[in-house]
C-alpha cells in the first residue's frame, strides 16, 4: 500500500500517487508539459500535495512561493523566472502566465495505472525554485537541481527510517523547503501524511488524536503554542499519546523551550539544521539528542574562526557545508549564474561543533527569525520604501516568536503611527509586517551620512523599553508615538 493523504477534517483519506494521477490529467488537460516553468503559490490543501508530485511527474521546472506573498510580488517572480504556467488557490493573481485553479486538479479520473515516475525530473537541473529574500540585491531564485533534491530527501529518510506505519502531520506551510520535504518524504517511505490547520495548534491537536500522528514537525514558536494550548486545555495531553516524534527548526531552539517541553511532554524536542540552499544539512535523534545533531551522510560541515581557519571543537564561528545536495545556481531576470561550491557553501550561520560532531546552531548576523520565517531587514525595508518615505527596521528580541520588528518612518509632515502601519501593511505580506511603528522627523545619520543604527536602536528602545510586550497580552491601542501590530502567527 502506499503513500496515504488525509485531510484536513481527518477523514477522506485517499492514496497519494492516485490523487497525483488525477493531477496529472488535469494538468496535462490544461497544457502543461515537460520543460514548462511553473509557478505554484497556494495555501496547504490535500491538491496542493498531488500538485506537487504530478508536476514533477510531467518533468518540470516548479517556482515555489509562499502564498501569503503579494500579487505584486508574484507577478516580479513569474516575470523574473519566466513561468508560463501558475497553479494557485487564488482568483487575484495578476501574473503574465496561464492559470490553473488549484481546486480544479481533483475533477477528474487518473489514467488507469497510473505510477509516478520521476526519473526525468531527476535528471532537471532547474528542478526546483525557491527565491531568496534579496539580502544584497533584486531577489534571486535559488536553482536546485531534481538530483539534488531527491538525494537530499533520500539521505534524510536514511537518517529517520519513516515507515509506512508512520503517520507525519507537519504544522509548516508546504511551499518552504522544510513543509514540501515532508510531502516528498511520505511519497518515499509510503507513510501517511495528514494536511493539518498548522496555524491552529488547538485543531491541530484534535485531528492528531482523530489521525493517530507519529511525527509532528513545527517551528519553535509553534511549540510555544502547542505548550499554551495544553496549559489551558490539559485534556489534550492525550490526543498526542501516538506521537513518537516531535521535530523542530527554523531558527534556532532557546534552551527554555527544550527544558519546558521535555517536562510537559515528556519527550524531546528533535532539532535540525537546513537551509534552501542546501535541504537538510544535520539533525539530532532519540534517544540522547544533542543540539542539532550529527551531518547526513555524505555532507561535511565545519566551522571558520574568524581569522578564515578551522575552528576548534567547542569555539564558535561561520558554519559551511560542502554537501551534494547544494544548489547550482541564481536565477534572476538577467537569467541562470551558475554557483561553483568546490570550496564549500558559506552559509552566513553561527555556530560550533562539540567533541562528537554535533552541530550548535547560533543564529545568523545579518537575519532574524520571526514565526519559522528566516528574513532579512535590509530587503524588507527596500520594499516598504515604496511607501514613499525612508524605512528602517529595529528588531527586538522575543522569546515565544524569535524577534519583533519595530519599523521607523522617517515623516517630516507628522503623519500618525497607525496611518503608516496600514500603509506598510499593504505593502508587505503578513509574516514581514511591522509589529510597532515609531515615526521620526528625520533618521539619525553618523558622520559618514549614513544612518546611524546604534543611534536608531537607542531611540527605539527609549519609546518601547528593552523588552517587547508579552505575546499573551492584547495588542497595544494607537498611541501619538506608536502602534502595535498584529501577531505574525496566529494560534
Amino acid at each position: 500500500m502506499g503513500a496515504r493523504l488525509v485531510g484536513p477534517d481527518g477523514g477522506g483519506t485517499v492514496d497519494l500517487e492516485t490523487a497525483a494521477g488525477v493531477a496529472v490529467r488535469a494538468l496535462r488537460d490544461a497544457g502543461v508539459g515537460a520543460g514548462d516553468r511553473v509557478l505554484l503559490w497556494a495555501d496547504n490543501a490535500p491538491p496542493y500535495a498531488a500538485a506537487v508530485l504530478a508536476l514533477m511527474h510531467l518533468d518540470v521546472s516548479l517556482v515555489l512561493l509562499d502564498h501569503r506573498c503579494t500579487p505584486a510580488d508574484v507577478r516580479a517572480t513569474a516575470l523574473a523566472a519566466g513561468a508560463s504556467w501558475i497553479v494557485t488557490d487564488r482568483t487575484d493573481a495578476p501574473v503574465p502566465a496561464r492559470a490553473v485553479p488549484l481546486p480544479a486538479l481533483d475533477g477528474c479520473a487518473p489514467e488507469p495505472g497510473f505510477s509516478i515516475d520521476a526519473r526525468p525530473w531527476r535528471e532537471r537541473a532547474d528542478a526546483l525554485i525557491t527565491w531568496s529574500s534579496g539580502t544584497t540585491g533584486p531577489p534571486k531564485g535559488i536553482v536546485r537541481s531534481g538530483e539534488a533534491f531527491l538525494g537530499n530527501l533520500e539521505r534524510t529518510q536514511r537518517r529517520f527510517g519513516y515507515r509506512p506505519d508512520d503517520v507525519l502531520m507537519p504544522l509548516l506551510p508546504f511551499s518552504h523547503q522544510w513543509g514540501l520535504s515532508l510531502i516528498l518524504l511520505a511519497w518515499i517511505s509510503g507513510a501517511s501524511l495528514v494536511v493539518a490547520p498548522y496555524t491552529r495548534v488547538d485543531r491541530a491537536l484534535r485531528l492528531a488524536e482523530r489521525t493517530r500522528a507519529t511525527t509532528i514537525d513545527a517551528t519553535p514558536a509553534t511549540y510555544h503554542s502547542l505548550l499554551n494550548v495544553l496549559a489551558r486545555q490539559p485534556a489534550l495531553h492525550g490526543a498526542v499519546a501516538t506521537v513518537r516524534r516531535w521535530c523542530t527548526g527554523g531558527a534556532p531552539v532557546n534552551p527554555g523551550l527544550t527544558e519546558r517541553f521535555q517536562q510537559v511532554m515528556g519527550h524531546p524536542l528533535l532539532d535540525g539544521y537546513g537551509s534552501t540552499e542546501a535541504g537538510n544539512i544535520t539533525f539530532a535523534l532519540p534517544p540522547d539528542p544533542v543540539a542539532c545533531g550529527r551531518p547526513l551522510d555524505g555532507v561535511e560541515v565545519w566551522i571558520t574562526a574568524p581569522d578564515g581557519r578551522p575552528a576548534a571543537p567547542g569555539a564558535t564561528g561561520e558554519i559551511w557545508v560542502r554537501s551534494p545536495d547544494l544548489f547550482t545556481a541564481h536565477l534572476s531576470a538577467a537569467g541562470i549564474e551558475p554557483m561553483d561550491h568546490r570550496g564549500g557553501y558559506r552559509t552566513g550561520d553561527l555556530g560550533f561543533q562539540d567533541a562528537d560532531g554535533n552541530l550548535h546552531v547560533l543564529g545568523r548576523k545579518s537575519a532574524v527569525h520571526r514565526s519559522g520565517h528566516t528574513l532579512y531587514p535590509e530587503a524588507i525595508e527596500r520594499t516598504a520604501e515604496r511607501c514613499g518615505r525612508p524605512v528602517k527596521i529595529v528588531a527586538l528580541d522575543d522569546d515565544r516568536r524569535g524577534a519583533q520588528l519595530v519599523f521607523v518612518v522617517a515623516d517630516p509632515d507628522g503623519g500618525t503611527p497607525h496611518a503608516w502601519w496600514e500603509r506598510l501593511c499593504a505593502l508587505l505580506p503578513a509574516y514581514e509586517q511591522p509589529n510597532r511603528v515609531l515615526v521620526v522627523d528625520r533618521l539619525p545619520l553618523n558622520r559618514t551620512g549614513k544612518v546611524d543604527a546604534a543611534e536608531l536602536r537607542r531611540a527605539v528602545l527609549t519609546e518601547f523599553g528593552a523588552e517587547p510586550p508579552s505575546p499573551q497580552s492584547p495588542p497595544s491601542p494607537p498611541s501619538p508615538a506608536a502602534v502595535a501590530g498584529d501577531p505574525v502567527h496566529r494560534t
